[in-house]
């Protein structure tokens, strides 16, 4: 490995270190876009059988907001209701999308980043290859010609070309991976702040000053 990066050049550097970022840009999406992080499947339930009988007191909002992302736009709909009874259902819905935009935003974070090394790293090896076979011609000028050391020199400026497809193809699978898990995610905020938005409605009707 070591004797292909060198004869392939300087230009496989950027590669190597898009490869490193790809790398570490993956294992950090898989830990920050785990289930228990974005949307745990019983939190859901938990809140609407709590607020059944009313609004939870502040200290389990809170709690609930640093739970998870999902915990943070319920929670949002929560603080709302509680410093406002009055609150009608356009408040409580642009809350609960506000909340869900923060979500959405966060959950994003580098992937545009790893989507930008899948797309360049086919293009720093094309570069790669380029530079190398014109400095192969280059050396071959003169009449000197060697069609051993010429077919040797063209392989190994290939080097680089297949190293950006090694770094991009990976890379654009999990770029594509991670997006399908991020939409699903949003899909899951959307649905279970609609389900707590009909439940605040009910416990907002039953409080001293009915909502709007």
């Amino acid at each position: 490995m070591l004797k292909i990066v060198q004869e392939a050049g300087w230009p496989i550097w950027p590669l190597i270190l898009c490869s490193i970022a790809a790398v570490a840009l993956i294992v950090e999406r898989f830990m920050a876009l785990r289930t228990a992080r974005i949307a745990p499947g019983y939190l859901l339930g938990e809140v609407i059988a709590v607020t059944r009988n009313g609004l939870p007191p502040a200290d389990v909002v809170a709690k609930l907001a640093e739970n998870s992302l999902l915990g943070s736009v319920l929670a949002a709909g929560l603080k709302l209701l509680a410093v406002d009874p009055r609150v009608g259902e356009v408040q409580l819905r642009q809350t609960f999308e506000g909340a869900g935009r923060d979500a959405a935003h966060k959950m994003d974070r580098y992937l545009n980043a790893l989507g930008s090394i899948a797309a360049a790293a086919p293009l720093l090896g094309l570069f790669g290859t380029v530079v190398g076979m014109i400095e192969i011609f280059g050396s071959q000028g003169g009449g000197n010609t060697n069609p051993a050391e010429l077919a040797h020199g063209i392989s190994t400026a290939l080097y680089n070309t297949a190293a950006g497809l090694i770094v991009a193809i990976p890379s654009l699978m999990f770029y594509r991976y991670f997006r399908g898990r991020v939409d699903d995610y949003l899909h899951t905020l959307e649905q279970s702040s609609e389900q707590l938005l009909t439940q605040l409605m009910r416990v907002a009707a039953t409080r001293p000053g009915q909502t709007k």
